[in-house]
């Protein structure tokens, strides 16, 4: 019972904890690197396979710590390759592109802290405007107004809470491009065709940083929000005034925290809420009563007048066989609450003042769960009586036990009912 307070109380301490955290939305990216045109040229012009040439600058905004957009520019220039084997003319073309774009956190979306804290990758993707302006052979000066489609990938690795490392490869597709990349011909014999279909095709590779903005300690892209844990000297605090919470000060088998009376003598019988028991009401506490089950004054220890003793038997059977001597379990449990144990050593002394009589352990469940499932662990908490009644000095040829099942007498609704019937009773023959 208490593993299961302390770790309904650390797992509630722990969820408040990560309620409590913030991250940073905002960061500014710039990043430069190569270029690469890949279609459309003409035929007598080739572009190099890495052109240093591309540079591009973004502003980010995360929604949480897996989606977000961003705005990007970039610019740069392209031209023919070169060196003495090169058979290309010469050309050199200027462009830039506008973009907005989505981006994913596939790093928090698959878990990479699995594995590394340092690493991260994003996705992104989106449209936006752009130019190209030829400044070579027979198109130059003309700007070439085409829209864009880009998707690229982009690893992380961070190199403090502020800033990390990138690289960047994208594709991007030119929509309406009019002119060859080289700036010597249409795409298209007719200009106007030239206003249809992704024309132009690229790609740029990029190294650059991200620069987080705002007062939180992480960015989004390294918020790990089911792992956001309290420091060491926190969470030692807190399981530390959890565990003073659950000390069982006067040893009755409730925890302080829920004890209204935490001072009870030692072998006082308790109920749930760790008060002493007074069975019969007489005013002489069930450990101090040498008749607990029969109202007397305290003069003589709580047991009636000595003409009356004679019916002690009698009254307390009925004590027992009317269901005011239980064994309680917690849900699913055939192991005794430690506060309801005392009935058993109750029936224990009983059975020994009066060797001529037996008892019958009855077992019952709840009506939860299945019947057949219910009537094996009644069985199993009889079992689990009768083997504390021999254990104590009982011979087994006085005692038997039985599983009734799912006590039905119950409101199945009510949780206080419900653990009225998670019990063993007791009936002397």
């Amino acid at each position: 019972m208490k593993k299961i307070i302390l770790s309904t109380i650390m797992a509630g301490a722990l969820a408040l904890s990560v309620n409590a955290q913030e991250f940073n939305k905002f960061s500014l990216e710039v990043g430069g690197g190569f270029n690469k045109p890949m279609a459309p040229l003409n035929r007598a012009y080739l572009s190099p396979t890495l052109n240093l040439g591309h540079i591009e600058f973004g502003a980010r905004y995360m929604f949480n710590e897996k989606f977000g957009l961003k705005l990007d520019y970039g610019f740069g220039s392209v031209r023919e390759a070169q060196g003495n084997d090169s058979q290309s003319l010469p050309f050199n073309t200027k462009y830039f592109r506008l973009n907005m774009q989505g981006v994913a956190n596939i790093g928090r979306i698959m878990n990479f802290e699995s594995f590394t804290r340092k690493f991260g990758l994003l996705l992104h993707g989106g449209a936006g405007i752009g130019m190209v302006n030829p400044e070579e052979n027979q198109f130059n000066d003309f700007d070439d107004n085409v829209y864009t489609f880009i998707f690229g990938i982009t690893p992380q690795v961070k190199l403090s809470e502020r800033i990390a490392l990138v690289g960047d490869i994208s594709t991007v597709l030119n929509g309406r491009q009019t002119v060859t990349w080289d700036g010597a011909e249409f795409i298209y014999p007719d200009i106007s065709n030239g206003f249809y279909g992704a024309n132009g095709t690229w790609w740029s590779g990029t190294l650059g940083l991200n620069f987080y903005l705002g007062k939180a300690e992480q960015h989004a892209d390294w918020f790990i929000a089911a792992d956001k844990y309290a420091t060491k000297e926190e969470l030692a605090t807190q399981i530390n005034g959890i565990k003073d919470m659950l000390k069982d000060s006067d040893g009755d088998g409730v925890p302080d925290y829920l004890d209204k009376e935490p001072s009870t003598p030692v072998g006082a019988r308790v109920n749930s809420a760790g008060m002493t028991l007074d069975s019969d009401g007489d005013g002489t506490p069930d450990h101090m009563d040498k008749c607990p089950f029969q109202p007397g004054p305290a003069s003589t220890n709580g047991c009636p007048a000595a003409v009356e003793a004679v019916a002690e038997v009698d009254y307390l059977k009925k004590a027992i066989n009317d269901g005011y001597v239980n064994v309680y379990y917690a849900f699913d449990s055939s192991k005794p609450l430690g506060y309801s144990v005392s009935a058993a050593n109750y029936v224990s002394n009983f059975l020994k003042k009066n060797p001529g009589v037996s008892v019958e352990v009855k077992g019952y469940a709840d009506e939860l769960g299945p019947e057949d499932y219910n009537i094996k662990l009644s069985e199993a908490r009889a079992k689990a009586v009768y083997d504390l009644l021999i254990a104590s000095g009982v011979d087994a040829s006085r005692l038997s036990y039985k599983g009734y099942g799912e006590d039905t007498s119950v409101d199945k609704s009510s949780a206080d009912a419900r653990q009225m019937a998670r019990r063993a009773s007791f009936e002397v023959k």
